[in-house]
C-alpha cells in the first residue's frame, strides 16, 4: 500500500494512474481519496493522476496531538508531491482540499501549474466566524462520543446536500455509507483542527490579490455558504473564472459529475495552452 511521509512523520496514503502532466486531487471533510475516482479514471487518459487521504482518514495515519491544522493539510498535499517528485501540479480540490490548495497558491505558489477551487468558503463569513467555530467543536465532540456512523446519519440531510439526494440517490447514499465508516478521531480531530481553526478566506485579501496561479472556481447555486466566498475569490485572484452549477450542491464531482470533468478539462487545456491570463491590472482596479 503506498504512502508518502510527511515532515512530522505522518503516512499518507495515496494512489495514482495515467501518465503526462501531473494533476493531484484534494478531498473535502466529509470524504477521502475513494470519492474521486470518477475524476481519477477520467483523467487518467491524459494526465498523471493522483488522489490521497488526508491525515486522519485511514488508510492514512490517524496522529494523535495537535497535528490537523491546515497548515499541516496543504503541507501534507507537498509531502506527496514530492514523495512522487513532481515538482508542479494541477491542484484539483473541493471544500477542504480547496481550501488547502488556495493555500498552496499563497505560500507555495511554484508548485501549483493551476488551482481549481470547487465549493471553496464555507465557515468564512467574519460576522458568524465565532459561531461557526463554537459549531465545530461541538461537531467534533458529536465525532468523539456518537462515532462517525450516527454523525453521518444527521449531515446527509444538511441544505447544501439536498441537491445530491435529489439527482442521485444512489450516489449519495454511498457517499455517506463511506462517511460512516471514516475513523471517529480522525474526524474529531479534522473537525477541530482545520475546521474550526482555519483563518477566514477574507482576512487574506492582500495576499489572494497577489497569487497570479490560473485558478477556476467553481460553485453549486444552492451551496449558500460558498457562493459569497466563490464570488469574493473570483473578484481579487487575478487569474480566476468562475464557473456556476444550476440547481447544484457541495458534492460538486459526483453530484454532476460530467460538467465538473468538462469544466476542469476545459481550463487545465487552456491553462496548458497558456491561454488563461491574468486579468489586465487596469480591470482589477475597478474593483
Amino acid at each position: 500500500m503506498p504512502h508518502a511521509t510527511t515532515r512530522d512523520d505522518v503516512r499518507i496514503y495515496f494512489e495514482e494512474a495515467g501518465q503526462g502532466t501531473p494533476i493531484i486531487f484534494l478531498h473535502e471533510f466529509a470524504a477521502d481519496a475513494t470519492n474521486w475516482e470518477p475524476q481519477m479514471r477520467y483523467f487518467s487518459r491524459g494526465h498523471r493522476c493522483i488522489t490521497y487521504s488526508a491525515r486522519g482518514y485511514t488508510p492514512s495515519d490517524v496522529p494523535d496531538g495537535e497535528v490537523y491544522s491546515y497548515t499541516h493539510f496543504y503541507a501534507d498535499a507537498l509531502a506527496v508531491l514530492d514523495h512522487l517528485k513532481i515538482e508542479r501540479a494541477h491542484l484539483v480540490g473541493l471544500s477542504m482540499g480547496a481550501y488547502s490548495s488556495l493555500q498552496i497558491g499563497l505560500n507555495a505558489p511554484q508548485r501549483g501549474l493551476s488551482m481549481t477551487l470547487a465549493g471553496v468558503g464555507s465557515g468564512s463569513e467574519l460576522e458568524n466566524l465565532e459561531a461557526w467555530r463554537k459549531q465545530c467543536r461541538a461537531n467534533a465532540e458529536q465525532f468523539e462520543t456518537l462515532g462517525a456512523a450516527e454523525v453521518a446519519k444527521v449531515t446527509r440531510e444538511a441544505p447544501s446536500r439536498i441537491p445530491f439526494l435529489v439527482k442521485d440517490p444512489r450516489g449519495h447514499a454511498d457517499f455517506y455509507a463511506a462517511l460512516a465508516r471514516h475513523d471517529s478521531r480522525g474526524s474529531a480531530n479534522t473537525m477541530r483542527g482545520f475546521q474550526g481553526g482555519r483563518p477566514s478566506i477574507y482576512t487574506l485579501t492582500d495576499a489572494i490579490r497577489k497569487v497570479a496561479t490560473p485558478a477556476l472556481i467553481i460553485c453549486g447555486d444552492e451551496d449558500d455558504p460558498c457562493v459569497g466566498a466563490s464570488l469574493f475569490l473570483k473578484k481579487h485572484l487575478p487569474a480566476a473564472g468562475l464557473a456556476m452549477f444550476p440547481k447544484s450542491g457541495h458534492v460538486l464531482n459526483l453530484e454532476e459529475p460530467a460538467l465538473f470533468n468538462d469544466s476542469v478539462e476545459r481550463f487545465v487545456t487552456l491553462v496548458e495552452a497558456g491561454r488563461w491570463p491574468v486579468r489586465d491590472p487596469r480591470s482589477l482596479a475597478a474593483h
